[in-house]
């Protein structure tokens, strides 16, 4: 961050600090009370669909509400951004406009997932479609009235932030400066399990087999030279971020897509798509329907931001290894990112279980771990190093059987399988179709998946993590007892890598 930018952002809180009445709230009391028909009728509005989506119960958790503008959502990217908004009006208008866009995108779900959706409702004077372009028109209406007012400017700067997924409460109740001490020793006793097992050869566990599961195959190869040219032009915008199209999207997660490589003993080992059954108090996994869930996200570093892809795949279960076993419950998975450098390499891999559980970071030569700070907080435990990948390689992920930990990552040639899984858009959890009628989330309104609280919550609710074990939707993983850490922080490389971006571009 420039001394400029974080004095203009600086300028912004204070000028809210300030403000006396001039809060969020009563600036949107303003539109509520205006005397222009349209903007009081889209402030009613919106507080109208609110008031109905809170009251089902469909509210979507995956980026944060900004408190006085409910047309806007905030992301922690766009939310560490502030400050180059701060000192720019065109960066401010741009990152306006795509807190405008994850508020439609959020909605089009909630209003999907009412029990009785506006296309289905006869009481409802809109359908869906309709819904949703009067949503886009009044949001487009109050921003454009907002962001002409100084006041509503500042609040909108400092208002604009993600809520940490600790719960500070519980480590004031549960002592945490103290009860950190032996949660620490645990970590470090895990972490020295999985350096061991990682240290081994992978071997087959009596009674299991070992499947190969590849991605599509891609129609063409896709040459780095196109990857580095598709983020340079994407990245030709007020924030620097890379924005594919959705064709070149797809073309890259075809060719960064993993390979696995799992340990199969029953059924909890075979991964699927996510679905609804009749009277389910959480999602099932149709084994028969191999899916991953890919989606794209974004860090930074050194001021630039880097496109990183994300693959998710779920397990019906984690049995118990024991019958007091605190990790197993219903639905299991794991999540696979791999950071992109601008000229198209992959820097650095990084992987968690949906709960934000186990974090690994697989760095290739490109990605230089820093020192860790000292004392007791989780850090970045990388248990096995990468090559550099050429192109048309790949990573290759052996999961174990039963607990689905990552034993090992190796990088092939090709995709050999034939057996291959398809790659769905990660959105589609966030509205699934029901057997019994209408629509549902995978995830309730808090964030996590209903129905996959683990034994464990019981013992580390002093770390400060909600339902510790439970399956989280992107945005709500926190990856740290002991410490603040979340999966999506914008800065979670930077703090831990040096990283070679490659020359310029």
């Amino acid at each position: 961050m420039s001394l400029r930018a974080a004095a203009a952002l600086a300028r912004a809180t204070l000028a809210l600090a300030l403000g006396g009445c001039a809060t969020p709230e009563a600036l949107y009391r303003a539109h509520l009370e205006s005397r222009a028909d349209r903007i009081r009728e889209c402030a009613d509005w919106y507080r109208d669909i609110d008031a109905r989506i809170d009251a089902a119960g469909v509210r979507d958790a995956q980026e944060a509400r900004v408190a006085g503008f409910p047309y806007l959502r905030v992301s922690r990217l766009l939310a560490a951004l502030r400050p180059r908004a701060a000192a720019d009006p065109l960066a401010l208008q741009a990152l306006a406009e795509r807190m405008l866009l994850l508020d439609l995108d959020a909605r089009r779900f909630e209003l999907r997932n009412l029990p009785l959706a506006p296309a289905e409702d006869s009481s409802h004077p809109l359908g869906l479609r309709a819904a949703m372009e009067r949503t886009a028109s009044c949001g487009r209406l109050l921003q454009e009235i907002d962001l002409a007012r100084p006041e509503s400017r500042a609040a909108l700067l400092a208002r604009a932030e993600v809520p940490d997924d600790y719960a500070r409460a519980h480590r004031i109740l549960g002592l945490y400066a103290l009860t950190r001490i032996p949660f620490a020793a645990g970590v470090r006793r895990h972490e020295a399990e999985v350096r061991a097992a990682f240290a081994r050869e992978p071997a087959t566990p009596p009674g299991a087999s070992v499947l190969r599961y590849d991605p599509p195959r891609l129609p063409r190869p896709m040459p780095r030279s196109r990857v580095s040219a598709i983020l340079a032009a994407t990245s030709d915008n007020a924030l620097g971020i890379p924005e594919p199209t959705e064709a070149d999207l797809a073309e890259l997660f075809l060719a960064h897509a993993p390979s696995f490589e799992i340990e199969v003993v029953t059924d909890a080992d075979r991964f699927g798509a996510l679905r609804w059954l009749p009277r389910d108090l959480s999602p099932s996994v149709e084994g028969g329907a191999l899916a991953v869930y890919a989606h794209p996200a974004w860090t930074r570093y050194g001021g630039k931001v880097l496109l990183q892809l994300v693959y998710t795949i779920w397990f019906p279960e984690r049995p118990p290894l024991a019958p007091d076993d605190l990790l197993a419950g219903r639905i299991d998975g794991v999540t696979w990112r791999v950071t992109l450098a601008p000229d198209g390499e992959p820097l650095l891999y990084d992987s968690i279980h949906p709960c934000g559980c186990f974090h690994l970071f697989f760095p290739t030569p490109r990605a230089l771990a820093r020192p860790a700070p000292g004392g007791l907080e989780e850090w970045a435990f990388a248990p096995q190093a990468l090559p550099r990948i050429a192109e048309g390689e790949r990573p290759l992920l052996r999961i174990a059987t039963r607990t689905h930990y990552i034993e090992r990552v190796s990088v092939l040639r090709g995709a050999n399988s034939l057996v291959r899984y398809d790659i769905r858009p990660y959105h589609e959890l966030r509205s699934m179709q029901r057997m019994e009628g209408g629509r549902r989330s995978a995830f309730g309104a808090d964030g996590l998946m209903p129905g996959t609280e683990r034994p464990e919550r019981h013992v580390f609710w002093p770390m400060g993590i909600r339902s510790a074990g439970a399956m989280r939707q992107w945005g709500r993983q926190a990856t740290a007892f002991v410490g603040r850490r979340h999966f999506d922080d914008p800065d979670l490389l930077e703090k831990r890598f040096t990283l070679d971006l490659g020359r310029p571009q």
